[in-house]
């Protein structure tokens, strides 16, 4: 009998252990893999212990946590977002990625979380060049990184040369160094350099250019995927945590909460 008993103990806690186990796993939720170009401090970057830190991380795990799903963040070039996610490489895409029509027919948006704008930044001893239309009128050349909208922006303007960079900073870079003009980026852009010595080199010239909205992007009709995102981050924005995450990073004037 006694050996019968203790079969019957050992067979109920192992019952118990895999029922426990199977809870942990629904409540665990789905795992998403999500992407962003982390080299654009503060928005998303890479931290000195290789950690992927910044206000689109912060607010991506923010929506993760609220939405009950879990996420897994890789640092992808921008060149290689969309192409990644419409290949199924990961599943959403968080890296100020501005909504554009063009965008749309090939990608799904959420609400947006953060308003920015076209700015044009030169050098700090520039005083020729205080506007876009300054620089028109002047044949600069302005660099841009390619496939933003900064670009696509020159692209259409065919009275100003263009010239194209991979990376925001670079263009920044050869501008100080006198090989461009002008740089034309987001306004969100500039804060890359806020707390570097670069910074006391440059400055925003004219008006902001335009209107800018950044959004996490989907695959086209991924609208589950969306319609969690979208609950969760107007939970975050109505009760203060993006403002809160804002303020966290700086982003002051360069970007507002919408």
């Amino acid at each position: 009998m006694k050996i019968k008993y203790f079969c019957t103990i050992i067979f109920l806690f192992f019952i118990g252990l895999f029922i426990g186990c199977e809870n942990n796993v629904d409540h665990k939720g789905d795992t998403y893999i999500v992407a962003t170009d982390a080299t654009l401090p503060p928005m998303s970057f890479m931290s000195v212990g290789n950690d992927m830190i910044g206000f689109e991380p912060d607010l991506i795990r923010a929506i993760a946590n609220k939405a009950k799903f879990n996420v897994h963040l890789v640092n992808v070039e921008w060149a290689g977002l969309f192409g990644g996610l419409i290949t199924k490489k990961f599943d959403m895409v968080i890296s100020s990625v501005t909504v554009l029509e063009e965008r749309k027919q090939r990608m799904s948006f959420s609400m947006p979380y953060l308003k920015s704008g076209l700015t044009l930044v030169v050098h700090k001893g520039q005083k020729d060049i205080m506007s876009f239309e300054d620089a028109k009128k002047s044949n600069a050349l302005i660099g841009a990184q390619v496939g933003t909208t900064s670009y696509y922006f020159l692209e259409k303007e065919s009275s100003v040369r263009t010239k194209g960079y991979q990376m925001y900073g670079h263009a920044i870079t050869d501008m100080v160094n006198g090989k461009i003009d002008a740089v034309l980026g987001e306004s969100s852009g500039t804060l890359f350099f806020k707390n570097k010595p670069i910074f006391k080199e440059i400055k925003m010239v004219g008006e902001i250019l335009s209107d800018e909205f950044y959004s996490v992007v989907f695959r086209k009709n991924n609208t589950k995927l969306m319609a969690q995102v979208n609950s969760a981050l107007k939970e975050l924005i109505e009760d203060g945590t993006v403002a809160q995450l804002h303020k966290k990073w700086d982003l002051g004037q360069a970007a507002q909460v919408p």
